[in-house]
């Protein structure tokens, strides 16, 4: 995990019910530049022995855990394949559209001539567009934050605040909605561009009706140094306290984080280690080396 995790200081994180395995197979054979990192399984967790994966998705890095039923994946958070033909959306759409479902059906667009939104049939979501050779200059996959129900008309607040606290981050593009879309709201957000620890996310407004939300279906890993950073983060992002538990927290906006320990595979090498993990609100490195 150490030389994943020197890569991409925040990682997606997935929450499956019992598919984690199948699901990071059919990605790594549907997606091209792709492979299972490392896999592992903690026992006696409060949802059973689950299994811990690590994969890439086009050289991208996720982490993917089955878990039980607690949390289900929602298009809150989507991730944008950034592909420069129409044939490469079309080849990977063909892959993640059986059993899953169109939110945005395949075909052209304004700001696209060949884009579409899937959830696929694990209940991930992938926006796929066509970008010609802009797409040479982007990362081929970019989480995308989606703001809806009560924090609709929030994004442009919450790239201000996730970059206050990241360094090497920035605001990059901002386009607005016009106040003729429908329900959102003049100059929030409709699609926009913003960097945590250089890395690209996207964020959106919607204020149309949506059923999901923020959720720890989705959450994204932060993996620190050192306890001092670790404390560092969990202070900024930490704004629901019910919600700490593991290493795991929930900002103001609903968003879920985890801030663990770029080491955390070593540190709970052991079922004592990881008895002594689970008990955990926030993680204390000291603690878990005594263990």
């Amino acid at each position: 995990m150490t030389n994943l995790i020197t890569m991409q200081k925040i990682i997606p994180h997935l929450w499956f019910d019992k598919e984690a395995v199948e699901a990071a197979k059919f990605y790594v054979s549907a997606f091209p530049n792709s492979r299972i990192t490392h896999k592992t399984q903690i026992k006696d967790t409060p949802s059973g022995d689950c299994d811990i994966l690590g994969f890439e998705v086009m050289g991208y890095s996720f982490m993917a855990i089955s878990a039980g039923p607690v949390f289900k994946i929602n298009p809150s958070i989507s991730f944008s394949l950034n592909l420069e033909t129409k044939e490469e959306v079309q080849a990977l759409w063909d892959k993640l559209a059986p059993g899953g479902k169109a939110l945005m059906e395949l075909g052209e667009y304004p700001f696209s001539p060949f884009y579409g939104w899937i959830q696929d049939k694990y209940g991930v979501s992938w926006q796929l567009i066509a970008l010609g050779k802009e797409a040479k200059g982007r990362p081929k996959v970019t989480p995308a934050l989606m703001f809806t129900q009560d924090k609709a008309g929030k994004a442009e607040e919450a790239m201000n605040f996730y970059s206050s606290i990241f360094k090497n981050s920035k605001i990059g593009e901002i386009f607005r909605y016009t106040g003729e879309e429908g329900a959102d709201e003049k100059g929030t957000v409709a699609h926009a561009v913003f960097f945590l620890a250089g890395q690209e996310f996207m964020a959106l407004d919607s204020a149309q009706i949506h059923k999901f939300q923020f959720n720890e279906g989705v959450s994204l890993m932060v993996n620190c140094k050192d306890q001092a950073e670790i404390d560092y983060f969990w202070e900024k992002l930490s704004a629901v306290p019910e919600s700490e538990q593991c290493g795991w927290v929930k900002d103001k906006y609903g968003v879920s984080w985890q801030i663990i320990p770029e080491n955390m595979d070593e540190l709970i090498s052991n079922d004592a280690k990881v008895q002594a993990m689970l008990k955990m609100k926030k993680i204390v490195i000291k603690d878990l080396e005594k263990a």
